[in-house]
């Protein structure tokens, strides 16, 4: 189980922010990468499987070596990743009233590299990294405060795993990459969709307000 011991929060909001696609640029760095070791993303469905291709005959690589070549691009995060679009301060203003948490579904084994880059880029809020649904984690962190609770995360999976286990929770949909974004799923009710770090400020101001 996820150690929890070391996240201190304060009698305050929660934020809670996946990194990939949220907080960092991930596919469309992910996509360099690709290019860089003779392989591409195409943009035909909202997934990875099946979509990344061999430049030279265009066809699909196998599942896995996807796997393969995600695993080597999180051992490089730090020299392909970068912020999202006014993420820096927006998370910046938000923190001066709500803690922020970071939550990311990225192999732990991984952690220390991602800490460094979330650190050169001023991200200095905590890191918690786990391959395990994020409801359960959610709710383990919110546990029964009664403040207002935010989840941001561009993956319908893990907002419905939250909205299942903190039903209270103000859950946004936000992804960086606007091409991939138009393919994604709606994500149905009572999940918010936001298409900039500028809406997801407004939103969260305006439920912080309620």
């Amino acid at each position: 189980m996820l150690d929890l011991n070391h996240i201190q929060l304060a009698d305050r909001p929660l934020i809670v922010c996946d990194i990939d696609e949220v907080v960092l640029e991930f596919l469309t760095p992910f996509s360099n990468f690709l290019r860089s070791c003779g392989r591409d993303l195409l943009p035909r469905s909202f997934r990875l499987n099946g979509n990344i291709v061999e430049i030279d005959t265009g066809l699909p690589v196998e599942d896995a070596m996807t796997s393969e070549l995600l695993e080597t691009f999180f051992k490089l995060q730090d020299q392909w990743q970068t912020p999202a679009d006014c993420v820096v301060d927006t998370l910046e203003g938000l923190s001066k009233d709500a803690d922020i948490i970071f939550l990311t579904a990225m192999p732990p084994r991984h952690s220390a590299t991602r800490r460094a880059l979330l650190d050169r880029h001023g991200l200095h809020y905590p890191l918690l990294a786990s391959e395990d649904a994020k409801g359960p984690i959610i709710k383990r962190l919110h546990d029964a405060r009664d403040v207002p609770l935010v989840f941001i995360d561009d993956i319908l999976r893990n907002l419905k795993s939250v909205q299942t286990h903190a039903p209270d929770c103000l859950l946004i949909n936000l992804m960086a990459n606007a091409q991939f974004r138009a393919m994604a799923p709606d994500p149905g009710d009572g999940i918010t969709k936001a298409d900039s770090w500028t809406d997801v400020a407004a939103i969260i101001r305006t439920h912080l307000l309620q």
